[in-house]
């Protein structure tokens, strides 16, 4: 693999990909347009555009853009919920805020909350420049949803809901003076899987902007016995960009297939990628390109989240330049 030159960029470029020239059509007529043929490594299906997110304009939508989609469904989990999905969702830029739509098929298209954002700049234990980057799960135990959002960028925090809308106890579990020479952590996913030796139900994969290259934003892991406290992180990436050529990598999604672990995430080319970390998180075996970016996407496909409705698989992914991005779904096909 013919691998590009590395070294640090900006964050407003940050992952702009080979953004096309002009503004892509996003109309109805792209729903039927093919993704690239490609074959998916380790067995995993392709996935093809379907929609935007949303069908019509969002009232809270202060930097006219929006990231990092994470969809859970609630139907079994709580009563009097306004739709069978939720959807979190932020803007990146100042003021940011995490926001909410729901719909009652994993498909959409999602209707906006009417009280966005459900968590502002304004926390508990600090006013920040901006709050982003949302990923919820369930927690059985506590019969609680959790929330982990970064604000600022070094730092990441979770709060806590009942019912997934309102939120609160925001306690900040993760910092760059956690992780060794790491100036930024964040974009986290979180993720109920036990690791051997860890103690762990849940596993977390962020991102971290390392001072030690080659390369510069990679994917770090941590690990935690109840998912709210007690977290510990690896201090050494456990995914790097070198191994797929390119020189940042972010927002990463933990998959399992075939008796082992994978991560997808996405890097400075446009493209997502996939790299086997095994079930001990002690693998590092890049196997190329995941999902490629169709015309409507504008040249970068980005912040991969999977669910399954009706047997059918979805994804939810950015699409666009870094800070100029809507959310779109693709089905398995």
């Amino acid at each position: 693999m013919t691998r590009a030159p590395e070294g640090s960029i900006s964050r407003r470029t940050l992952l702009r990909g080979a953004a096309a020239a002009g503004v892509a059509a996003t109309g109805a007529g792209l729903a039927a347009m093919p993704t690239p043929a490609l074959a998916v490594p380790a067995g995993f299906p392709n996935y093809q555009y379907v929609r935007d997110a949303f069908a019509s304009p969002l009232r809270y939508n202060p930097t006219g853009e929006f990231i990092f989609p994470c969809v859970r469904g609630v139907y079994d989990k709580i009563s009097g919920y306004l739709g069978r999905y939720y959807l979190y969702y932020a803007p990146h830029d100042a003021p940011g805020g995490i926001c909410l739509a729901y719909a009652d098929r994993l498909e959409g298209p999602y209707t906006e909350y009417a009280n966005n954002p459900i968590i502002d700049r304004v926390l508990p234990t600090a006013t920040v420049s901006h709050v982003s980057s949302p990923h919820v799960v369930w927690d059985a135990p506590t019969q609680q949803f959790y929330l982990y959002f970064h604000g600022e960028n070094y730092t990441t925090r979770v709060a806590r809901s009942t019912d997934g809308i309102h939120f609160t106890d925001e306690t900040p579990i993760l910092s760059t003076r956690l992780v060794p020479n790491t100036t930024e952590t964040s974009y986290a996913r979180v993720f109920e899987n036990s690791v051997a030796g860890k103690g762990n139900r849940y596993v977390m994969v962020f991102m971290g902007l390392h001072t030690i290259g080659p390369g510069a934003r990679k994917i770090f892991w941590g690990w935690s016995p109840n998912g709210w406290s007690g977290w510990q992180f690896a201090p050494d990436p456990l995914v790097s960009p070198s191994g797929d050529g390119l020189t940042d990598i972010s927002a990463p999604h933990l998959l399992k297939r075939n008796g082992t672990a994978y991560l997808a995430y996405h890097g400075n080319s446009g493209n997502m990628y996939l790299t086997e970390i095994g079930n001990n998180f002690d693998r590092e075996v890049h196997l190329g390109v995941f999902h490629r970016p169709i015309a409507s996407d504008n040249g970068r496909v980005a912040a991969p989240a999977f669910g399954t409705d009706g047997g059918v698989q979805y994804m939810l992914y950015e699409a666009g330049p870094r800070l100029d991005a809507r959310i779109c779904v693709a089905r398995a096909v």
